[in-house]
């Protein structure tokens, strides 16, 4: 069973950076899509962005287009999201998630189209 570990969450000042981490345990098939969704309290989980493995498909949210960049290692199984010029808003549990690619589609923020969670790391942002 694949499990997806995630780490780098923390406490930040607006404006600051953060690199999250999602280690997954075992193999990823590469007919996979990964990524990052958030949940804020009182919120419902949405999509922040997401990659194939392949690297061939990729998505933001417009939320935060510009200032996210998804990454991945394939040869350490991981996948990475680089968060700068972070903002309150951008305070949530991140969780990093996985699914099978349906052929001839691209990877999207659908949460329904991920069925591997992590268990979430947190993210802070003070004004």
């Amino acid at each position: 069973q694949v499990q997806l570990v995630e780490s780098g969450g923390g406490s930040v000042q607006a404006g600051g950076s953060l690199r999250l981490s999602c280690a997954a345990s075992g193999s990823i098939y590469v007919s996979t899509c990964m990524g990052w969704f958030r949940q804020a309290p009182g919120k419902e989980r949405e999509g922040v962005a997401v990659l194939s493995r392949t690297g061939d498909s990729t998505y933001d949210a417009d939320s935060v287009k510009g200032r996210f960049t998804i990454s991945q290692d394939n040869a350490k199984n991981t996948v990475y999201l680089q968060m700068n010029s972070l903002k309150p808003e951008d305070t949530a549990m991140y969780y990093c998630a996985a699914g099978a690619r349906r052929l001839g589609t691209s990877c999207s923020l659908y949460r329904g189209a991920y069925n591997l969670w992590g268990q979430g790391t947190q993210v802070t942002v003070s004004s």
